[in-house]
């Protein structure tokens, strides 16, 4: 029985989707339009109630959230190696992909959906302008990061082999176009992120959910 990921084009679904193109093992990817609300239909919330992507289907068990979908399928095909076997360096890792998902993902969001927080249009204005000024130091936090990596002489954020780092970091990347940051002025991460759209496993899921890398409008 083949796997199953339920994913929304452009959000941070891509993560687990470019890793089971890396696998090369066939799933059937199911597209959750989130715009026109079908996470909250109830033959979604029937596979999440939580009524998020990603969700992982595999044979019957239904995984939830990024770390764990990220770490079941690093241990279900271990030789891709997605994270790194040895204990610090692997928790290097983790530590990043965490901080992405409880900070740097959390703060997108009050920027894409200040309404989830506020009720007033003003005062989610306010949100948005404060939460667009954090993200982009967080992008530089992020730009360091992989300043440090690549000048080490690793091809990629998480080392020798492409993995979940980059997915996601190429993912909020092109997330703060649409907060009017140009992804360009962070040169380090839009190479990387240039170099892993051109990957074929990556290029995959980029076409099934026609991403375009640069979403940013000069104002």
């Amino acid at each position: 029985m083949s796997m199953k990921l339920y994913y929304a084009p452009g959000a941070c679904s891509f993560v687990p989707h470019v890793l089971l193109e890396l696998i090369g093992e066939p799933f059937e990817p199911v597209m959750v339009k989130l715009h026109k609300g079908e996470q909250n239909e109830p033959a979604y919330r029937a596979v999440n109630p939580r009524g998020q992507v990603p969700v992982l289907v595999d044979g019957g068990e239904t995984i939830t959230q990024i770390l764990a979908i990220v770490g079941y399928l690093n241990d279900r095909f271990p030789q891709h190696a997605f994270l790194p076997t040895e204990p610090l360096p692997r928790a290097r890792v983790m530590e990043r992909l965490a901080w992405l998902n409880n900070t740097v993902h959390t703060t997108f969001t009050h920027v894409f959906m200040p309404y989830k927080f506020v009720d007033e249009p003003e005062a989610q204005r306010q949100v948005k302008a404060f939460n667009v000024n954090v993200y982009r130091g967080l992008l530089q936090d992020l730009e360091d990061f992989a300043t440090r990596v690549i000048g080490q002489g690793e091809p990629w954020l998480g080392g020798a082999r492409v993995g979940p780092l980059d997915a996601y970091a190429l993912t909020v990347l092109r997330w703060g176009g649409l907060g009017g940051i140009d992804p360009t002025g962070f040169p380090t991460l839009w190479t990387q992120a240039n170099k892993l759209a051109v990957h074929p496993a990556a290029a995959r899921a980029i076409e099934r959910e026609r991403l375009q890398l640069n979403l940013y409008r000069p104002g």
